[in-house]
């Protein structure tokens, strides 16, 4: 049986990370978690898979979860909290299902007690990786992916020399907002930002969805988790997401991994790994009821978010650190309505201009710029 240690479990990738645990109780016990604020649902959680120890965000969640969990678990809250589960002696692999860099030291410290990693946060990734893989790599701990694009590249090279390969190919759905012009994007509602047509995820992926910054954080990641530079990764639009992502190799060949969209099914493989169990759900892929698979070249100048990752990622240093910091802000800025759709990327483009690359930083200086490019955004923003 594999012990879990589940970062983010009220989310979408948490809750589903759930399902999995849940279809098959024979292989998997959850040993920890942390939860957000929907404390109704952790509650729920909690009494269901009577982890031992349990984190909550603030110290207000903690007093009111208290006294209505087992006794058997234990509960703190806060950045040592999420450290505390992620670190937890009788566990076996991480699920990092939280979102924003939030889980950046959880990640490190269970990398260096030694757990296997399974990586569902790609901000980790995207504004530390240089230092992420090289912990990895010196605890001899695997980064394994969750995300379905990372998922089916890592599927794609299982077996094959990764001198071989030419290129890797994530494919994008191209979000809510794929079929409309630029010109067509002004005065686009949250609402209608978050009606993605393929994915059921929760809501700031849901908006990187639909600027792509989502698949920009995708390639960034991707040259971590695989050490590919960024002139071998191309994004393709492929508004089915029946195809996950393709690797080329140097002979022409191309190997994709398909499936219908359905995260449990990387978020499965990435817990059962090298073995695969049984479906979880009973929707298989009939590509003959499909008829037709379209792709499409993507245009930069359309999608200006994923132009900004390709030249923070090529810049390296802290440049991506800043990408994603002014992201999350600018992206939580227009949830609540204080900024327009088109403004997100206004916001992140001034935030890389104004920033001067710290190179091979430390993770304390990743740390400051973080906070820095946070407190510069919320300046700009009245």
């Amino acid at each position: 049986m594999k012990r879990i240690s589940l970062l983010g479990a009220t989310g979408s990738i948490g809750t589903q990370t759930l399902d999995v645990i849940r279809k098959h109780p024979k292989h998997f016990s959850v040993k920890s978690m942390s939860v957000g604020r929907n404390i109704d649902l952790a509650l729920q959680q909690v009494h269901e898979f009577a982890p031992a120890l349990l984190s909550v965000q603030s110290k207000e969640d903690y007093d009111k979860l208290i006294h209505n969990v087992p006794k058997e678990t234990k509960v703190v809250y806060g950045t040592d909290g999420l450290v505390e589960v992620a670190t937890t002696p009788d566990s076996d692999i991480l699920v990092n299902a939280v979102l924003g860099s939030v889980g950046l030291s959880p990640t490190l410290a269970a990398i260096q007690a030694g757990k296997t990693i399974a990586i569902a946060n790609k901000e980790t990734l995207v504004t530390a990786g240089h230092i992420v893989t090289d912990a990895a790599s010196r605890h001899n701990v695997s980064l394994i992916p969750v995300d379905s694009e990372h998922s089916a590249i890592f599927q794609a090279l299982n077996g094959e020399n990764i001198n071989e390969v030419d290129r890797l190919i994530l494919t994008a759905s191209g979000g809510s907002f794929r079929d409309r012009s630029r010109d067509e994007l002004e005065g686009v509602t949250v609402s209608e930002a978050l009606n993605h047509p393929n994915w059921s995820m929760g809501a700031k992926i849901t908006i990187d969805s639909a600027t792509m910054m989502n698949k920009g954080l995708e390639v960034i990641e991707a040259h971590w988790l695989f050490n590919i530079p960024y002139e071998k990764i191309d994004v393709v639009l492929h508004k089915e997401s029946i195809i996950h992502s393709m690797v080329e190799y140097i002979d022409g060949s191309v190997i994709a991994q398909l499936g219908t969209p359905d995260m449990r099914v990387p978020i499965q493989y990435a817990l059962t790994y090298p073995e695969r169990f049984d479906s979880i759900s009973n929707e298989r892929l009939h590509l003959w009821e499909i008829g037709s698979l379209h792709f499409k070249k993507l245009d930069m100048d359309r999608f200006r978010c994923m132009r900004f990752a390709y030249e923070a990622g090529k810049a390296g240093g802290t440049m991506p650190t800043v990408l994603n910091a002014a992201n999350e802000i600018a992206v939580a800025c227009f949830l609540e309505g204080r900024i327009s759709f088109l403004e997100i990327e206004h916001v992140i483009e001034k935030a890389l201009e104004e920033h001067t690359v710290i190179n091979q930083p430390t993770l304390e200086e990743i740390i400051k710029v973080d906070a820095e490019t946070r407190a510069f955004i919320h300046s700009t923003i009245k």
